[in-house]
This record gives C-alpha cells, structure tokens and sequence, in this order.
C-alpha cells in the first residue's frame, strides 16, 4: 500500500483542527476570550486572561506535547514497521488527533470541574476556541523541533521549559499531569503560596 504525498496529511491534519474548534464550538466554548480582544501572550496565570489567548505560561507544555508525540510514534512505527517505521506525515496526523482530542477533553465539564478541585485553577472555566486551536499549533511546533533536533537538545529544551516555568507560575506539565491525576496537598499548598505571594 502506497505511502500517502505529506500534502495529503498536511490537509487532514487542518480538517482535524477545523474538526476539533466545530466540536469545541458546539460544546458551547468561547470562540475567543470574552474580554473581546485577542493577544499574543497574557502573563498573569490567575487572571481571567489564562487560556483564553494564542499564548500563555502553558504554551510550553503544549509544545512538550509534540516532542513527547514525536518521540512516541517514531517508536511505535519502528515496532510495528520495523523495514521503515511510519511516515512523518502519518506521526503528525497522530499527534494532531491525540492533542485535538485532549482539547476536546479538557473542556469538557468533567475535566474542568476536576481541574477546579485538585489543581490551583480555581477559577478555570475552560479554553477559549482560539486558545485550544493554538494549543495544537504549539503542539505541532514543537513536533516539527523534534524532528530536527539532536534527541539530546529535545531533551534538554523539555528540561529547561519544565524548570523555567515550574519556577516561575509554581506550575508546569509535570506538575498539571501530578495534580489532575493524583493530586498531593503538599504541591498544592506549595502552588498557593506563590498565589499568595503575588
């Protein structure tokens, strides 16, 4: 069976994210931030602002997304394709179909509600279209980086991003994935300090 052309994933790659802002759309989500306006980056983390823009503190994570799914279908193609493993545009149609659908996931009321009860997101009410679509963009940067990247400099930007941001809103993948799994009281005292503290 023939290998699709890398147009043909790059076009059902955009419908997925078309895909996935109609569903997100239908959810009743915002389109964009209620504020009226759209920006490039909002700083503060507890403000209204968080997940309502193209970028924010959470952007990195978004971007270890797409390292983290790079790496996973480069090993499940060589395993279940040893001759050649998959298809870069096949690995970006995966990656495209897993984020879009922890989007559609994470705006859902039971992961909102989930995320208001055990993280600091006291106030998360969910993604603005606009910010979960960008999500995926992020995602898929940071996909593209690990396709060209030395795995050891892939490895050390994750790294940095966790320790960068961990350090500076008390928040980070690592911390996000901890907390909405199995929360520790402990991290999450730690993260109300730094609210606190301004």
């Amino acid at each position: 069976m023939p290998r699709l052309r890398f147009t043909h994933y790059a076009v059902l790659g955009l419908a997925m994210i078309v895909l996935t802002a109609i569903i997100l759309l239908a959810m009743g989500r915002e389109p964009i931030c209620k504020c009226g306006t759209i920006q490039l980056w909002t700083w503060d983390v507890n403000s209204s602002d968080n997940s309502q823009h193209i970028s924010d503190w959470y952007t990195p994570s978004h971007i270890i997304h797409g390292m983290l799914f790079y790496a996973l279908f480069w090993w499940l193609g060589r395993r279940f394709n040893p001759a050649g493993g998959w298809s870069t545009g096949l690995r970006m149609v995966g990656s495209i179909f897993i984020e879009a659908a922890w989007e559609i996931a994470e705006n859902s009321n039971w992961i909102i509600n989930r995320y208001r009860e055990a993280t600091i997101a006291l106030d998360y009410f969910g993604d603005s279209v606009i910010n979960s679509v960008f999500d995926i963009i992020w995602m898929l940067l940071g996909f593209w980086l690990a396709a060209r990247l030395p795995v050891w400099v892939t490895i050390a930007l994750i790294v940095i991003a966790e320790l960068f941001v961990g350090y500076m809103i008390r928040d980070n993948l690592t911390l996000n994935v901890i907390m909405l799994l199995y929360p520790l009281e402990g991290i999450k005292e730690w993260q109300l300090q730094g609210i606190a503290g301004g």
